[in-house]
C-alpha cells in the first residue's frame, strides 16, 4: 500500500510482519503484505528504468495527429500523448476522456505516440470506453483483494455490466467482506494511482510471477517463447495485461462490490476452484446512485422471484441447471414455440425432429469435438463414445446429406425444437439465463451462394416481425468476425464476412463490427434486444457457415452442366456445395422466458398469459353460473380459473389483481339473468373500480381474437 505505518513493538524494536497495519480514514482489515508483491515491485522498477531509458533515446521528430473531424494537430514522436491532445482541445474533454484510439487501436492516454497517426478520444459513454474503464476498475479491486486476503489473482476482465476478478485463496468470500474490499478500493481511488505500462519478455514475466501458478500457466500458454507482452502497475498491484487502461485510479468516482461466486480456473471443472468477486464502477457518483436504484427496481422483476410467485418453474438440486416447468410456465413456454411454428409455416421452414444423442464421430466430423467437447455431456456405450447434442447443426447436415439434392430443393430451411444440453459450470448457472438443458427455435438454411442475400434479408424481416411487432423490443446488430481459432482458409472467411457486411448495409439498420468474436466455423451477426427497463440481451443470432457443408461433403446438383463441343447441348451435371445459415430468433426459449418475465414484470400480455381470465362469483348462489362461464371460456381455448373459495368478494378481487390476471369477471344474480359478466380489465384504469357489464356471447369472440392476433393492447 502507498500508506503504511509500523506499530511499535516491545522495547522499541521493529515490529513483525503481523504488526503492519494500514492507515487512512477507513477501518481496514488486511493480512500482512505477501512477499511476492515486493518481489514484483522490485523487478518492475528495475525493468521500467531500462525501458524508460530506451524510450528516452528514441528520435523526437515532428508528427501530425489527425482527429476524426479531419483536423490536424502538431505533435512530437515519442513525446506527445493522446492526453496532451485532449488538453489542447479542452479542459473538460481531458477530464472525462477514458481512452484513445490510435489508427483504430485502443491506446493509453498517457502512452506516447510513435508516428503520425489518426487519434480518436473516447469517453465512458462509448462501449469501448466502458470496457476500458471497467477493466481498470477490475485492477483496483484486484489490488484490494490481494491486500485483504493475501490471495493469488487469476483473471479480471470487464464484462457486459461491470467486471470481476478471480482469485485463489483458502477460504470463501462472504458478503461480510464487501465493505473492506470497497474501503480499500476507495482509498486506492483517492490515491490516484497511475497506471504504468511496461513491455516485458516472456522470460522475465515467468520470473516476475513465479509465485503465482495461474499467471505462469497463462504466460506459458498464451505467450510464445522469445516474445514479449505487457504488464500494468497501479500502486502495489502489477498484473499481466494487454491493457489499455485509464490514466489513473482517480478517474473512478464510485465503485461497489455487487456479488460473489465460485468458479474454476479457465472455466474448466478439472482445474482449481476459485473465488470470483464482481463489481461495478462509474466516473460519476450520480451514475452509481442511478445504477443502485435501477438494480432495486430490477430485483422486483427478477424472473427467479416471479417464477416462484406465479408457479412458472423451479429448479431442484437433483437436476441442476434444468428447469421444472409447472403448468403456468408451460403455457408461456409453449405459446412462444407456437408463435415460431406459425411464423415458420408462413416463411417456408420445415420442422424436423432429430436425435438427442450422437456418436462422437459426428462431432469429430463437424469439428465440435476438437473445439467444444469439454462443454458436452459425454459417456460410453459399448466401448463407443457418445454425447448429448449441444446444438442441432451437425444433425441437420446428416439430414441434408441423407439423399441427393438438386438446386430445385434450395433454399432448404430446417427448423428444430430439439432438447439441447451443455455442460455449464455449476457456478455459472443462473436461473433461466444460464442452464444445462434448454430448447432453441433453432433453424438451418441450406442455400446457394446467390440466394444468401435474399435469405439474410428474410431473416431480418423475421426479426422485425417477432421483436418489434409482437414484443415491442428495439434491437441492434453487430458483425462478429474471424476469431483467433478458426476452421477453414482466410479467403473463405473474407468472402463470408463481405457477404454479411453487404447484407447489413442493405438492411437499413445500424450495425457495428465486433472483431474476433465469430464462431470457429464462420462469421455471424449477433442481435441484442433492449427490454422495457433498457437492459440489453443477446438472443438472436445469424451465422454464415461454409465449413460444415465442406466437412460433411454436402452437395447439390446445380443448374449448370457440361456443354458438348459438337452439339452445343448441355449434358452431365455439376455438383456444388451449399452454404449453411445458422439462425435463431428467440435463441434459448428458457432465456427468452426469463427476459419476458422481467420485461413484463409478471404482467403478461393476453396471448402469452397463463392468467387470462378469473371468474369470481359474488356469493355461493352464483357458483353454478360462474362454473358455466369458466367452462365456456375454457372450451374456447382460453386459460381461465374460477375462484369459488370462501374468501370475501373484495379479497378474491384483490388476490386476482396481485396475480396480474388480464381480466376479472365478477358474476352474480344480475349477470346470470342477462347472461353477462362484470369485466375488470387489468390494463384499463377506468374499469378497475366498478367494472363494466358485458354480454358474454359478444365478449367471447373478442377475447378469442385478442389471443389469436397477439395484440399488444388488451382493450376490448
Amino acid at each position: 500500500m502507498a500508506e503504511e505505518k509500523k506499530a511499535k513493538g516491545k522495547g522499541g524494536k521493529a515490529p513483525k510482519a503481523k504488526d503492519v497495519v494500514p492507515v487512512g480514514e477507513y477501518p481496514l482489515e488486511c493480512v500482512p503484505r505477501p512477499e511476492y508483491i515486493q518481489h514484483r515491485l522490485d523487478m518492475f522498477d528495475e525493468l521500467k528504468a531500462i525501458y524508460d531509458t530506451e524510450i528516452a533515446a528514441k528520435p523526437r521528430v515532428p508528427i501530425k495527429v489527425t482527429l476524426p473531424d479531419g483536423r490536424d494537430m502538431d505533435g512530437i514522436a515519442w513525446e506527445t500523448t493522446p492526453m496532451d491532445i485532449a488538453r489542447l482541445l479542452s479542459k473538460s474533454l481531458s477530464e472525462r476522456v477514458v481512452i484513445a484510439k490510435v489508427n483504430g487501436v485502443l491506446w493509453d492516454l498517457t502512452r506516447v505516440l510513435e508516428d503520425s497517426c489518426k487519434v480518436e478520444l473516447l469517453d465512458f459513454e462509448k462501449d469501448e470506453g466502458k470496457m476500458v474503464f471497467w477493466h481498470s476498475s477490475a485492477h483496483v479491486m484486484g489490488e484490494s483483494c490481494e491486500l485483504h486476503y493475501g490471495c493469488h489473482l487469476c483473471i479480471g476482465p470487464p464484462i457486459e455490466e461491470g467486471f470481476y476478478y478471480e482469485m485463489s485463496m483458502e477460504r470463501s468470500v462472504t458478503q461480510a467482506d464487501y465493505p473492506s474490499i470497497e474501503a480499500l478500493s476507495t482509498r486506492t481511488i483517492k490515491e490516484k494511482q497511475v497506471f504504468q505500462r511496461l513491455v516485458v519478455t516472456k522470460a522475465n514475466l515467468l520470473k516476475m510471477f513465479k509465485d503465482n501458478k495461474y499467471k505462469v500457466h497463462i504466460i506459458n500458454d498464451k505467450i510464445p517463447d522469445g516474445t514479449s507482452t505487457t504488464v500494468y502497475r497501479c500502486g502495489p498491484l502489477i498484473d499481466l495485461c494487454y491493457g489499455p487502461h485509464i490514466p489513473d485510479t482517480g478517474r473512478i468516482k464510485a465503485l461497489a462490490v455487487t456479488k460473489n461466486s465460485s468458479s474454476y480456473f479457465l472455466g474448466d471443472a478439472k482445474n482449481d476452484s476459485l473465488q470470483r468477486i464482481y463489481g461495478i464502477s462509474f466516473p460519476d457518483v450520480k451514475m452509481m446512485k442511478e445504477y443502485k436504484q435501477f438494480m432495486e427496481d430490477a430485483a422486483k422483476r427478477d424472473h427467479r422471484k416471479i417464477g416462484i410467485e406465479q408457479e412458472l418453474f423451479f429448479f431442484h438440486e437433483l437436476s441442476p441447471g434444468s428447469a421444472f416447468w409447472q403448468p403456468n410456465g408451460a403455457i408461456v413456454y409453449n405459446n412462444l414455440i407456437q408463435l415460431q411454428k406459425e411464423e415458420y409455416r408462413k416463411r417456408g421452414f420445415k420442422e424436423v425432429i432429430t436425435p438427442n444423442m450422437y456418436n462422437s464421430k459426428l462431432w469429430e466430423t463437424s469439428g465440435h469435438w476438437q473445439h467444444y467437447h469439454e462443454d458436452m455431456f459425454s459417456f460410453e456405450i459399448e466401448k463407443e463414445k457418445f454425447a448429448l447434442k449441444p446444438m442441432n447443426c451437425p444433425g441437420h447436415c446428416l439430414m441434408f446429406g441423407h439423399r441427393d439434392r438438386s438446386y430445385r430443393d434450395l433454399p432448404l430451411r430446417y427448423a428444430d425444437f430439439g432438447v439441447l444440453h451443455r455442460n455449464e459450470a455449476s457456478g455459472a448457472l443462473s436461473g433461466l439465463t444460464r442452464v444445462r438443458r434448454f430448447q432453441q427455435d433453432d433453424a438451418h438454411i441450406f442455400c446457394t451462394i446467390e440466394q444468401l442475400t435474399t435469405e439474410i434479408a428474410s431473416c431480418f424481416d423475421f426479426l422485425k416481425s417477432v421483436y418489434e411487432n409482437v414484443f415491442g423490443f428495439t434491437w441492434s446488430m453487430k458483425l462478429s468476425t474471424r476469431p483467433e481459432k478458426y476452421l477453414g482458409d482466410l479467403e473463405t472467411w473474407d468472402k463470408a464476412e463481405s457477404i454479411l457486411e453487404e447484407a447489413l448495409n442493405k438492411s437499413g439498420y445500424k450495425w457495428e463490427v465486433n472483431p474476433g468474436d465469430g464462431a470457429f466455423y464462420g462469421p455471424k451477426i449477433d442481435i441484442k434486444l433492449t427490454d422495457a427497463v433498457r437492459r440489453n440481451h443477446q438472443c438472436a443470432t445469424l451465422q454464415l457457415d461454409f465449413m460444415l457443408p465442406e466437412r460433411f461433403k454436402l452437395h447439390y446438383v446445380s443448374d449448370e452442366g457440361i456443354i458438348d463441343a459438337e452439339t452445343g447441348k448441355r449434358t452431365g451435371s455439376v455438383m456444388k456445395r451449399p452454404v449453411m445459415i445458422h439462425r435463431a430468433i428467440l435463441g434459448s426459449v428458457e432465456r427468452m422466458c426469463a427476459i419476458l418475465t422481467e420485461n413484463y414484470a409478471g404482467k403478461w400480455p393476453f396471448w402469452l398469459s397463463p392468467f387470462q381470465v378469473v371468474v369470481i362469483p359474488v356469493s355461493q348462489s352464483a357458483y353454478a353460473y360462474a362454473q358455466g362461464v369458466r367452462k365456456m371460456l375454457h372450451d374456447a381455448g382460453l386459460h381461465v380459473e374460477c375462484d369459488d373459495s370462501d374468501l370475501t368478494l373484495n379479497k378474491k378481487i384483490r388476490n386476482a389483481e396481485i396475480a396480474h390476471f388480464n381480466f376479472i369477471f365478477v358474476v352474480g344474480a344480475e349477470e346470470e339473468t342477462t347472461k353477462s359478466v362484470n369485466v375488470r380489465n387489468r390494463d384499463d384504469p377506468n374499469s378497475k373500480s366498478k367494472g363494466e357489464v358485458r354480454v358474454l356471447a359478444d365478449l367471447l369472440p373478442k377475447l378469442v381474437e385478442l389471443k389469436k392476433t397477439r395484440a399488444k393492447s388488451q382493450l376490448i
